[in-house]
């Protein structure tokens, strides 16, 4: 069976790195974590991203990595995600509950 990416629109579109973000990518990659985490709760982390200046940690193509720990829900997560040259989308490779931050 295939797995396919989801899509959703953020509204309001949000800003990161200076671009307005109107879409979220989530990877099917996440669905190894839904014991804890699921769609909503991504978007909600995404949204906590706006307004802000990242640094990648990897470049490779037109695609820039990223890797955020975000508090949120009383929780630490982590995201790792991705912003592609030109594009109005985040993509989201994996969150998860970060267990190694207090």
């Amino acid at each position: 069976m295939e797995e396919i990416r989801r899509s959703y629109d953020l509204s309001p579109p949000i800003l990161i790195n200076d671009r307005k973000i109107v879409k979220v990518v989530i990877d099917p990659h996440v669905d190894k974590h839904s014991d804890h985490i699921n769609d909503e709760l991504i978007l909600d982390l995404v949204r906590l991203l706006d307004g802000r200046n990242y640094s990648s940690v990897k470049e490779s193509g037109n695609f820039e990595y990223f890797v955020s720990q975000i508090r949120a829900k009383n929780r630490n997560y982590r995201l790792v995600w991705l912003l592609e040259s030109e594009e109005v989308y985040i993509g989201v490779i994996t969150a998860f509950k970060d267990r190694g931050v207090k």
